[in-house]
């Protein structure tokens, strides 16, 4: 087995020929990485900026919130409708493609004068980044059998510190130069990338691509769903992950606003910083899916995602306490999530982008639940409940996985010498 990235310079095994020819370097994974982290920040860069948007284009409180959720909705769609296509259209075309549509969306964002077209371009820019789960089953289906876990785990790194640093680089990004600045130079960078990526990802071999039509595409991801118990049991586990994940950066900001502390935002958004550590866990949690501990790393990434909720109770009275409950937390979400992506991957190489599009339709639900439940619940009960409630949800993920021990994996994930 390959002792690191460098190594993978074995011809990728994908489904069509792609790029039966291809070096999958280090340096190429690495680019991967940033393009996904660069995409999918776009999703939240917002969250910062809502306030700053409200009075630039008079729009009223709810039609601002609005802003966030239009954004989840394009991407929601985005992964049952336009993932798929990964499978059965030339994938390097197709992303840069993708990109130059985000390209457009974000230009219209940053050019919006009115609220419609904030609106619209905010709802396109969720629609079009789920190109970040695109390059993902593209890196998979690159990477042999032996050392996918490795690649996927580096590049959903990217993924990681792209979401926890958004927030953060638009709140100083706006501070410097207006929040209008964030998406214009977010445009700028997602062409470069396009030309960049254009350049370097493999063409397609002359193997004749799936005769799968759209619909059928469409058809065949609820299909998958319905034969594979591994890929429900690992989107479970994904819903209720990204559940708890949600019910924490969805509402810290509340408590660490209110005394003792009276944070500002850009000290609150900070807390992303710590968060990063997280991305660390998706590289090792990869390797130790190589090994074939996917079954362990998934139960002690539970157990230590159930156990990040007590020092969090205690954030009222420790920012100490609030750090090490963060990094815990990371750490142990970041490691489900990049096994199950390995996992799933494996079953069906041929359907890797329904397989992953569908398998994050369930991280969607459990970050909308988680969001909702959590600021709702704050309101209602205090920082308590929401600690409750995550750890509610953690602990739900952890007594599935204990009872799912029977489960084996089917033929392919063997294969790939990997558990359940």
């Amino acid at each position: 087995m390959p002792g690191n990235c460098e190594a993978l310079t074995r011809p990728a095994e994908a489904r069509s020929g792609e790029g039966s020819a291809f070096v999958l370097s280090r340096r190429v994974v690495i680019l991967f990485a940033v393009a996904c982290g660069a995409a999918v920040a776009n999703v939240y860069f917002s969250q910062p900026l809502l306030v700053t948007m409200g009075h630039d284009l008079a729009m009223s409180p709810a039609l601002v919130g609005s802003v966030v959720t239009l954004t989840h909705v394009g991407y929601g769609l985005g992964l049952f409708l336009l993932v798929p296509l990964g499978d059965i259209a030339d994938r390097r075309r197709l992303i840069v493609a993708q990109l130059l549509l985000l390209v457009t969306a974000l230009t219209v964002v940053a050019a919006a004068h009115t609220a419609a077209i904030l609106l619209a371009g905010m709802a396109a820019t969720g629609l079009f980044a789920v190109v970040t789960q695109t390059l993902v089953a593209f890196a998979a289906s690159l990477a042999p059998p032996a050392g996918r876990g490795r690649v996927v785990g580096l590049v959903t790194s990217g993924v990681v510190t792209g979401i926890l640093l958004a927030r953060t680089a638009s709140g100083i990004m706006a501070d410097l130069a207006g929040w209008r600045s964030v998406y214009l130079s977010s445009a700028a960078l997602t062409a470069l990338l396009a030309l960049v990526l254009y350049r370097v990802l493999p063409r397609p071999s002359d193997a004749p691509p799936t005769t799968l039509r759209y619909g059928q595409l469409l058809r065949s991801t609820i299909t998958l769903f319905a034969q594979e118990r591994l890929l429900r049991l690992r989107a479970l586990f994904g819903l209720l992950i990204f559940a708890a994940f949600s019910t924490l950066w969805s509402s810290i900001a509340l408590p660490l606003s209110e005394a003792p502390y009276f944070l500002p935002h850009s000290a609150i958004g900070a807390l992303g910083l710590i968060g990063v550590v997280g991305a660390l866990a998706a590289t090792v949690a990869g390797r130790l899916n190589d090994r074939g501990l996917s079954r362990r790393t998934t139960g002690i990434a539970l157990a230590l995602l159930a156990a990040s909720w007590l020092p969090l109770a205690f954030t009222r009275s420790s920012l100490w306490a609030l750090v090490v409950g963060v990094v815990l937390l990371d750490l142990a979400v970041q490691a489900v999530h990049v096994t199950n992506q390995t996992l799933i991957y494996a079953l069906h190489p041929d359907a890797g982008s329904r397989l992953i599009g569908g398998y994050m339709v369930f991280y969607s639900i459990g970050s909308a639940t988680g969001a909702l439940a959590a600021t709702s619940l704050y309101t209602a009960a205090g920082w308590g409940a929401v600690c409750a409630l995550g750890a509610g949800f953690s602990c739900l993920g952890l007594g599935l996985w204990a009872f799912t021990g029977h489960i084996a994996p089917d033929s392919a994930a063997t294969a790939s010498r990997s558990e359940v």
